[in-house]
């Protein structure tokens, strides 16, 4: 159920209505927009001190509100984790859709692993906390991996239009491919974050030595002999 109130100074103007919501609709929107306040709590904390800091109790003081309120909109931390994880997601695909396509898809291929890089540089924490493992009871569900493969989308699209074109072979199958960049990739942050490539400037090399010699054997790979 919908109410109109039509200003008595122009009854005729559609610009002068204004539609007031239902209870249950102005409710509802009051509930999201809690949650969204709440997400942007625990994602200062998230960047601001790490993944650990991360708990009911420590949103609910950013809040200035009582733990309860946060256990009403996300039923436990798990449920906090979840939208801290979709939030993560959002950020990875705005760093891909960051990227300027080029019609050399290998440099174009080079130029995502970059932002791959710099995206787990910027956003450590939403990076711990999506791949690393940083809240161990959080597993993430459907919605969560679906979020994931919304955020390298791009990479996707490289992929399948290289296949396409016969610049990478198509006797594997493109989720295959991606999911072997991908693996490689996280191996090297994964290691580079536990302190076994040393400093930031020598993991970068190893990154970037990762993804130049991924990237030319799968367009080597449709080249014939």
């Amino acid at each position: 159920m919908k109410v109109i109130l039509i200003s008595s100074e122009d009854k005729s103007s559609p610009s002068t209505e204004r539609v007031l919501k239902t209870y249950q609709e102005a409710r509802l929107q009051n509930t999201e927009n809690l949650r969204k306040l709440v997400v942007d709590a625990a994602a200062a904390i998230l960047q601001e001190e790490g993944p650990e800091a991360v708990t009911v109790r420590r949103v609910s003081q950013r809040m200035g509100c009582s733990t309860k309120i946060i256990y009403n909109l996300f039923v436990n931390k798990e449920g906090l984790a979840q939208q801290l994880y979709l939030e993560g997601c959002k950020l990875l695909a705005q760093r891909f859709e960051e990227v300027p396509p080029s019609p050399d898809l290998l440099q174009h291929l080079l130029d995502l692993g970059e932002a791959f890089w710099q995206f787990g540089q910027d956003y450590t924490s939403y990076y711990k906390l999506m791949f690393g493992g940083a809240f161990a009871e959080f597993k993430p569900d459907a919605e969560s991996m679906q979020g994931t493969m919304t955020a390298i989308h791009r990479l996707l699209v490289l992929i399948s239009t290289a296949q396409e074109q016969g610049q990478i072979s198509d006797q594997e199958e493109t989720g295959n491919l991606v999911s072997t960049i991908w693996a490689s990739l996280h191996g090297v942050i994964h290691l580079y974050m536990g302190g076994f490539l040393g400093d930031v400037e020598a993991a970068h090399t190893i990154y970037r030595q990762t993804m130049m010699l991924l990237s030319e054997s799968l367009f080597a790979a449709s080249k014939p002999e």
